[in-house]
């Protein structure tokens, strides 16, 4: 009957509390009634109060229905309750306890305590409460005219909103009818804070989010986002996104008062929320950078967070319902007469919002129904509309050519709209030609399928090119050129154009981008055009050695037309050439030479050496601090595809050990943090990869001030995984080694992320310098107590292998894995004598570390005898039994020259004599 029970405690002593409830509810269900059942079920509570964190509260508990008096269970009850914050109802069981066992001091320290806690409750909680009304009242009076009085009542309510028995204290206050009215002021200062301090309150609350919501109404807080004033319609962005976390996720503090709260389901607020951000988009009056806001919260909350969720429903009712309403906005044409207001980067967020909703269909229906959508609105817009409606169809196509491709490619084909490409292409007037080209670059990029661009756009874009009077339309014919003649990528023998027709190309782009005359929007084409044409490395070349035009480059990285992004990342990844390339097999090489077969060539200013000139002319011009600014932007337009060619540049900048220190003291390494956490795989190893570097070669202290460098250990950890090369295993074993010797703390966030079994594999590997870098970590990370215990398990290979590679060859290999048993000797006894036992060469291994002429392993091996010998007298006698007696007494006269290893020699010589195992000579020596 017991036995469920037993091990219920067993699994809970050992930390594992969820797996404790389950042998303790058998229990539970085999007891019939008294006497057991009361001791039973007092024993279910401590793993329910280890899962409690601050959410449900458990059930009535069997104990105290079996039996009102058991202390215990009243005890823990009293437990649970104070986690959840009920301090009255703990009172009242730990009272019980107290006038049930008198004098039991632990259960009158505990009510002591708590009722020192309550005072202390009531105590902040009053002095809350008249803060909050003053801080309330300074924010609506129209009076009030201490601008600093006011920031700082603003300043403090949106703190205490942060925490949550402030932002509960507010909330009960009738704080939100108080921040509406502040909401009213039509002051932008007091916008600000009523709609930063609501997002405190909403802030993975699910309970209290829907009640304001519910208050503050969906279409008001939407149109927030419609305003003209940019730090308003920001906050509103934050707040809607803060309630869409609060929905769709919630955490578990939303329960006020009952152990089983209500909490509906917040599935119908989320629709009428989106439904509202979506009639925002074609809404006249919203602000254009509103309009960008609502794109961007979209993006953020429609998807799919994992395709493993089998629910896309959010995405096919948004298509449904707000599909035409995004295209609109993908289409507008600025120049038109009553046009949406957008920015330079609306149509780009469109598509990015398109594409992510593409991408999150599950089947081929769901995609057809897509392209259908699309094909109907660009034929509603083409026929019927006149130019006006052609011009807007062309856009939209653009568009989806720069998103979801494939609809994209679709559209393209429908009948008429290439023919009016070309015709507008010959249009007198600059908006006709700037929306034709523009969709002639977008189609030469989908080269493969739009054949007919590829056959005739080159003869087209170079008559544009030459006949046009207006930059704005010879650039972006320009960058088509660009596309098509970049189709041989980074193989010097395919060339689309004539040998130095790139390098005019890329003259031409570096002259417009360096004209500062030239609007932003327009110069951006201008490093699209490089982005292409640096494939070339004659161009690679001329462009590094131009700053100014790499300065232009990363000013407009900097800017707030973040469209530029990819194209930046993608030029600085064809400079320092850190796309991925295989050197092909040499055999493969002459069968395909024999078969006549094309065989790529590389270009010799592509070599090594002229890449490293090339990273290191960057690194001068400031390539770090534009990557850094890159990184920070939290648009939507730095993509997973963005963020791993930023990750590719910032693993090549810091190839050279010489160079971390720079990109370190530039902000390289906190940029790669995040990098390394999110975005496509290959982009969190590179970026993992160039953090291992730094920490390899610089203090990780100073390179990842403060908690900075806890966030590094995951990415490591990353790279040790099987899928991960050579290379990138060696560098993460490294990286973690160095961290390991910093700090206990340090340490168990290593096991925290489970390294250490990965690391064992690696001590196993044939590559000796995988072997050793594994080997060293492992010496590092034994100074943790978790880690020493690992090698007294039974069946293990653990201590053997160690001991077995103190007696190899490898120097290196050899004090790293002695160190080690160095370590493990002086703090565990017990495992002095499993050395022994893992393998009969254990002796003579400790000779040869004794007699090696290396003195860091004499003296490993002299403190590994030392500790032998004072753990047994049995291992003692064996080990004086040996030659081993005369080595050590010949080290114990090494005073002069080996200090440390004479004076460790002496003390097992010492030990010996105390065990009576020898004698003293004449001298007592």
């Amino acid at each position: 009957m017991a036995i469920p029970s037993m091990e219920g405690n067993r699994l809970f002593q050992a930390g594992d509390y969820a797996a404790a409830l389950p042998p303790n509810t058998r229990a539970w269900s085999l007891c019939a009634g008294p006497p057991e059942a009361p001791v039973l079920h007092a024993t279910g509570p401590p793993a329910t109060l280890k899962l409690v964190s601050g959410g449900r509260a458990p059930g009535p508990w069997r104990a105290i229905e079996a039996d009102g008096h058991d202390v215990k269970a009243l005890f823990r009850r009293s437990q649970a309750l104070q986690k959840l914050g009920r301090l009255d109802q703990a009172v009242y069981d730990l009272r019980r306890c107290v006038s049930l066992e008198p004098r039991n001091k632990a259960f009158q320290e505990a009510l002591h305590d708590l009722g020192s806690s309550m005072q202390e409750k009531m105590k902040f909680m009053s002095c809350t409460d008249s803060k909050v009304e003053q801080m309330f009242q300074i924010l609506l009076d129209p009076k009030e005219t201490d601008t600093d009085k006011k920031q700082k009542a603003a300043q403090n309510l949106i703190v205490l909103a942060r925490e949550e028995a402030g932002a509960e204290k507010i909330f009960q206050s009738d704080g939100v009818r108080l921040l509406l009215r502040m909401l009213d002021t039509g002051r932008e200062d007091v916008m600000l804070a009523a709609l930063r301090t609501l997002a405190g309150l909403c802030s993975g609350h699910r309970s209290r989010t829907m009640a304001i919501l519910a208050e503050l109404g969906a279409p008001r807080v939407s149109a927030m986002l419609g305003v003209e004033h940019k730090q308003v319609s920001l906050a509103a962005c934050n707040l809607l996104q803060v309630m869409f976390d609060a929905l769709k996720e919630g955490l578990q503090r939303d329960f006020r008062g009952k152990e089983e709260a209500l909490v509906l389901d917040p599935s119908k607020e989320l629709k009428l929320l989106i439904g509202h951000l979506l009639e925002m988009l074609n809404r006249e009056g919203t602000s254009a950078h509103g309009r960008d806001n609502t794109l961007n919260l979209l993006i953020k909350v429609v998807p799919r967070k994992s395709l493993r969720d089998p629910n896309n429903s959010l995405t096919l009712w948004v298509i449904d319902q707000g599909l035409k309403k995004i295209l609109e906005v993908g289409g507008t044409v600025c120049e038109a007469p009553d046009s949406l207001t957008v920015t330079e980067n609306s149509r780009m967020s469109a598509a990015i919002l398109l594409s992510r909703l593409y991408s999150d269909l599950k089947c081929d229906a769901e995609r057809e129904n897509f392209h259908r959508l699309c094909e109907d609105y660009v034929r509603s817009w083409f026929e019927g509309h006149g130019l006006a409606g052609k011009l807007r169809a062309i856009q939209t196509a653009s568009c989806l050519l720069q998103g979801p491709s494939e609809a994209g490619n679709q559209v393209l084909e429908l009948e008429g709209i290439m023919e009016s490409v070309l015709a507008l292409c010959a249009s007198v007037r600059e908006v006709d030609q700037l929306v034709a080209v523009e969709a002639l670059i977008h189609a030469a990029d989908k080269a493969k399928r739009a054949s007919f661009i590829t056959a005739n756009g080159v003869t087209l874009l170079k008559n544009i090119y030459k006949c046009s009077g207006r930059d704005s339309i010879r650039i972006r014919a320009l960058v088509g050129l660009c596309k098509l003649g970049s189709a041989g990528g980074t193989d010097f023998s395919m060339k689309q154009f004539a040998e130095g027709s790139t390098l005019k190309l890329a003259k031409q782009c570096r002259k417009w981008l360096c004209n500062e005359a030239i609007d932003a929007g327009t110069r951006r084409w201008a490093v699209e055009g490089l982005a292409y044409l640096t494939f070339d490395a004659d161009v690679k070349e001329e462009f590094v050695e131009d700053k100014a035009a790499v300065q232009a480059m990363f000013q407009l990285a900097k800017s707030e037309d973040r469209s530029v992004l990819f194209a930046v990342a993608s030029t600085l990844v064809n400079c320092t050439n850190s796309y991925d390339h295989k050197e092909p097999d040499p055999q493969m090489l002459e069968l395909a030479k024999y078969a006549k077969q094309h065989v790529p060539e590389r270009h010799p200013k592509d070599e090594p050496g002229c890449v490293r000139r090339r990273v290191r002319k960057l690194l001068a011009a400031g390539v770090v601090s534009a990557l850094t600014c890159m990184v920070k932007s939290e648009n939507p337009v730095l993509t997973n595809s963005c963020r791993e060619l930023i990750s590719r540049v910032f693993l090549a900048v810091v190839e050279e050990a010489a160079d971390r220190g720079s990109v370190v003291a530039q902000g390289g390494g906190k940029a790669l943090i995040p990098l390394s956490l999110e975005g496509t795989e290959v982009g969190q190893a590179k970026a993992a990869q160039a953090l291992a570097k730094i920490t390899i070669t610089s203090n990780p202290d100073m390179a990842f001030p403060g908690e900075r460098i806890y966030e590094v250990v995951r990415p490591l950890v990353s790279l040790l995984h099987l899928h991960r090369t050579g290379l990138e295993n060696f560098e993460g074993l490294m990286a973690l080694t160095n961290l390991a010797g910093i700090s206990e703390r340090l340490r168990q966030k290593i096991l925290k992320e489970k390294a250490v079994p990965m690391i064992e594999g690696y001590m196993f590997e044939e590559h000796e310098l995988l072997r050793l870098a594994a080997t060293e970590c492992m010496c590092n990370m034994a100074m943790s107590t978790e880690v020493q215990e690992l090698f007294l398990a039974e069946g293990s290979d653990r201590l053997k292998l160690l001991v077995l590679y103190s007696g190899e060859d490898d120097e290196k290999l050899r004090r790293a894995a002695s160190g080690t048993l160095a370590m493990l000797t002086s703090v565990l006894p017990q495992i002095c004598g499993k050395v022994t036992q893992v393998t009969a060469h254990w002796l003579e291994i400790l000779q040869a570390l004794l007699l090696s002429p290396n003195v860091e392993l004499q003296h490993r091996g002299t403190v590994i005898v030392l500790n032998m010998m004072a753990a047994d007298r049995e291992i003692a006698a064996k080990l004086m039994e040996s030659e081993m007696l005369e080595i050590l007494s010949v080290l114990a006269k090494e005073e002069r020259n080996k200090p440390r290893v004479a004076q460790a020699a002496k003390e097992c010589l010492a030990q010996a004599v105390a065990y009576g195992l020898i004698k003293p000579n004449v001298n007592g020596e």
